[in-house]
Order: C-alpha cells, then sequence, then structure tokens
C-alpha cells in the first residue's frame, strides 16, 4: 500500500502548481471600445482568457465590483491578488484616435457629470459619476471619483452636469443632541458607552460626545450612524477609510 501512495503524492505534488491561476496585473486605465468589458481589458496577461467577458458597459464608463472581478478572474484561470486593496474598478471607454493634441486644440476636455438627477443630501455612489467631453471645464470639477463618492449633494443637481466641489460636503450621519454609542476596542478588549453628539457630524470627523452619568465629553471619531470611536480603532478605522478606485 505505501509503494503505490508514493508516486501518488509524487503526481500531486508536481500537479500542484499548475492549479495556481497564472498571475495578471491590473491594467493603470482599464478601458474598452466594444461594449463589452473582458479580462483582457482589465488585466495585463490574460492571455488566452483574455476575450472573457466579465460586464457589459452600454454607457462611457462602468464600475465594476472589484471582488466579482476577481472571482471572474479565478474562473478563467488567472490569479489577481489585488494587493492594491481596490473596492471597486472604473474602466471608460477608449479615447479616439484623434484624441490627443488634437483634441486639446478644438476645446474638447474630460470630466466627471452626473449620470442622473440628484435630491439636496442623496449620497453619491460610483455608477452616479460618468466621462463626458465638454468645451471647457470648470475652475473646481471634481477630478477623480474617489473625492465624489460618498460626498452629499449640497443642492439638486441635474444630469449631464459637471461635477463640482461646491456641489458637495460631507454626508452628515450625526446629528447634534443624536444618542452615540462610543466604543474602545483594542487587544481582543471592547468597552463603550451611551452618549449624545454635541454637534452635528460626518464619518471620519471628530465630535464631542456627553457623557450623561459624568456630564464629561469625550472626542470620539464618528464612524456611521449613531456609531464612533475612541483609541487605537480609531486610528485604523481613520487609515482605512477612502478605498481606492482604478482610475479612470
Amino acid at each position: 500500500m505505501t509503494r503505490r501512495l508514493v508516486p501518488l503524492l509524487a503526481a500531486l505534488a508536481l500537479a500542484t502548481p499548475a492549479l495556481a491561476g497564472a498571475p495578471v496585473a491590473l491594467k493603470a486605465a482599464p478601458v474598452d471600445d466594444d461594449g463589452m468589458v473582458t479580462l483582457g481589458d482589465l488585466f495585463d496577461g490574460a492571455g488566452a482568457a483574455a476575450r472573457v467577458p466579465v460586464a457589459a458597459k452600454p454607457g462611457a464608463t462602468v464600475v465594476l465590483d472589484a471582488g466579482a472581478v476577481q472571482a471572474a478572474a479565478r474562473r478563467a484561470g488567472l490569479d489577481w491578488p489585488n494587493a492594491e486593496g481596490y473596492r471597486r474598478l472604473i474602466v471608460r471607454s477608449a479615447a479616439p484616435a484623434d484624441a490627443g493634441v488634437g483634441a486639446a486644440a478644438k476645446g474638447n476636455v474630460e470630466i466627471l457629470t452626473y449620470a442622473r438627477n440628484l435630491n439636496a443630501g442623496e449620497v453619491l455612489q460610483p455608477q452616479d459619476l460618468v466621462w463626458a467631453k465638454v468645451a471647457a471645464a470648470p475652475a473646481d470639477a471634481v477630478g477623480d471619483a474617489d473625492q465624489a463618492v460618498g460626498m452629499a449633494a449640497r443642492r439638486p443637481l441635474r444630469a449631464g452636469a459637471p461635477a463640482q466641489g461646491r456641489d458637495l460636503a460631507a454626508a452628515l450621519v450625526v446629528k447634534a443632541g443624536d444618542p452615540v454609542t462610543v466604543t474602545y476596542q483594542n487587544d481582543g478588549v471592547t468597552l463603550a458607552l451611551q452618549g449624545k453628539a454635541a454637534a452635528s457630524a460626518a464619518v471620519g470627523d471628530t465630535v464631542a460626545v456627553l457623557n450623561p452619568a459624568s456630564k464629561k465629553t469625550v472626542q470620539a471619531l464618528v464612524t456611521g450612524p449613531g456609531q464612533a470611536l475612541v483609541g487605537p480603532a480609531a486610528d485604523r478605522f481613520q487609515a482605512a477609510r477612502h478605498p481606492r478606485y482604478a482610475l479612470r
């Protein structure tokens, strides 16, 4: 029995590397020119899997979930570890052949615009922004989707309008007087207290929270509606904020 197992184990050991996916690298600026995003549009080194479809792109851009892309690559025999920690990938249309100097001379520039009408207070999602060509960009045009996603509209915004910094503000998730749970977490120790916010705040803001028992306030980092952190956990949360996107 032992003699029979030896060659079997040896064969499995030799086969193991073949089971691993072929390593690929995400392109710095994924583009598509036919309305169907493929693995070849997304990755360098996709090889025979380059034509495997991932998603349709009906407009100028499409936003893909990085986890879903990673799974599609794995099914096609590719290995993308996503070491950068991307959560979403933005794929845009390929530039026309006469883009560049000629386009600049004609006054055509690409900017982010709103994909739909937005009400005041609505929080922007990745699909709410698309690239479009205009004659000239506003002075405070939003240059990267990362700057706008997660922000709230200051006023009603119309579809097709340029995305501008003055249009947007951090979304308030805590209002003055709201109950807030302040949590301390470190080395397996978790402590929490209930208090009241002394001011309104957005995620990532520091707000004073009044402890009704001691009548003292603590400065805490807001992490969501009615939630805040203090101590090392607050530092870790702040460092992990602003998920990265593949640039345009």
